[in-house]
Order: structure tokens, then C-alpha cells, then sequence
């Protein structure tokens, strides 16, 4: 299977006909489009190409494993948090990561503040992540579909079978409150 043959599929859509087949293909047109995006978040954790590289083929092969047992929703944002997990992990058990968490505070303050601000955004995205689980669903899938896969308000009206009117009023409701509720949490903070 080709990989540009599939490109107006759906992450859902692959995940759906995954869960009605059982077929490992769909799972590795879906794996394959975000590769890049995983080797990224690697790259950033552990720092080293070969690890990194190391590291997409074990979240592959846990992907695979959890989706032969759970049903996931939202793919990009579930295997995104399982990959970050494993790198933390990894950086847990070499033990570098209590030495990563000393030398940040032996750096030069620019250097520490540009560790800082991804520290805050790694926040950020697990506190949305988060409060979009929170949205009921109907928001959570527009929402979703619109900021995530880059849908149309058609496309959404189509795959979801809500009005383009219900699509528009979903996305604004759940921003509203994603908004609401990220506030909230830096607030708690």
C-alpha cells in the first residue's frame, strides 16, 4: 500500500477500517505519516539521531501492541504523549535525566530561559491535551478535526453528519472553554 494513495483518508477513517479488519497495513499508512513528527519529539528528548531513530521503531511497535487492544480516538495527539513517555523514560533509566535537570540549572540564564520555554510548552500541550478530553464530545471531535487534522467546516459537516452551522457553533463552544480551562490551570499553578 502506498502511502500518497491513502492521503485523503482520514486518521479516524484508517483507524476505523483497522478496527474493522485487524489489518496491520492500515496501521503502518497511518505510523508512516507521522514518522517525521516522532523522530522530532525524539530527537528533542534524547538528542542523539541514532536513539532517536531507535526510539520511533519501539513506539511503533507499542502503537501497534495498545492498538490491538484499546480503541483510540484522536491517533496524532495518543501516539505524540506515547512517544514522549518513552523518551522520558528512556532518559529516566540511563539516569540522565536527574543529570539533564542538574546541568539546566548550571547554564548560562539565556540557555536556561530557552530550556524554560520548552518546558512551559510541553505543559502546555499535556494541560490541552487534557482539557480537550475534558470537552463533551461532539466538541472534542470538531475541535479535534478542525485544529488538528485541518478540516474544512464541510469536511467536519460530512464525517460527522452535523450541520455547518452545529460544526461552527461545536468549534467556537469547545475553544470557548478550552480557553476557560486553561486559565484555570495556570491559575492552579
Amino acid at each position: 500500500m502506498s502511502n500518497s494513495k491513502y492521503k485523503h483518508i482520514s486518521d479516524a477513517e484508517l483507524l476505523n477500517q483497522f478496527y474493522a479488519d485487524r489489518n496491520n497495513e492500515w496501521l503502518g499508512i497511518l505510523l508512516e505519516r507521522y514518522t517525521m513528527l516522532l523522530l522530532g519529539v525524539s530527537m528533542k528528548y534524547l538528542k542523539n539521531e541514532e536513539e532517536a531513530k531507535d526510539a520511533v521503531q519501539q513506539v511503533f511497535l507499542k502503537a501497534i501492541n495498545e492498538l490491538h487492544k484499546y480503541k483510540v480516538e484522536y491517533f496524532k495527539s495518543w501516539i505524540y504523549m506515547i512517544a514522549k513517555n518513552h523518551c522520558l523514560m528512556k532518559l529516566r533509566d540511563k539516569g540522565r535525566f536527574s543529570a539533564e535537570i542538574s546541568d539546566h540549572h548550571l547554564t548560562a540564564p539565556a540557555e536556561a530561559e530557552t530550556g524554560n520555554i520548552h518546558v512551559e510548552k510541553d505543559k502546555t500541550l499535556d494541560n490541552l491535551a487534557s482539557a480537550l478530553q475534558q470537552l463533551n464530545k461532539e466538541q472534542q471531535q470538531c475541535v479535534t478535526l478542525f485544529y488538528l487534522e485541518k478540516k474544512s467546516y464541510q469536511e467536519i459537516s460530512e464525517q460527522t453528519d452535523f450541520t455547518i452551522m452545529q460544526v461552527k457553533s461545536h468549534i467556537q463552544n469547545g475553544k470557548r472553554n478550552l480557553k476557560i480551562m486553561m486559565e484555570r490551570k495556570q491559575t492552579n499553578e
